[in-house]
């Protein structure tokens, strides 16, 4: 087999790899920046993001993100429904990733 197909093969499945990279990397920082930014709101009494939002960014691929977001910030934290809500949404996106990894890689 020529060596250079291998090499085109290994680049073309790198290079789907690397936007889904991307992608999970900028979702990460919106979901941690939201956190942050929601906090600032709550302690100046302003215009809060809503809690749907939250979940929507974590659930869009966002929970590592929120989680080191409730963390760091402290936010959130008496919450039940993220204490517990922000874990689950991570735990399935690990599975889901470690699945999707050794099914189609």
């Amino acid at each position: 087999m020529p060596w250079h197909l291998l090499n085109l093969y290994w680049e073309g499945k790198y290079q789907k790899m690397k936007y889904l990279y991307y992608y999970i990397l900028i979702v990460n920082i919106f979901a941690f920046g939201i956190m942050g930014i929601d906090k600032y709101k709550a302690k100046k009494h302003s215009f809060r993001i809503s809690e749907k939002a939250l979940f929507i960014s974590a659930l869009i691929g966002g929970s590592v993100g929120a989680f080191v977001g409730m963390k760091t910030f402290h936010h959130k934290t008496k919450h039940r429904i993220f204490t517990i809500g922000i874990p689950s949404i991570l735990l399935a996106q690990i599975v889901l990733g470690i699945y999707i990894y050794y099914k189609f890689y």
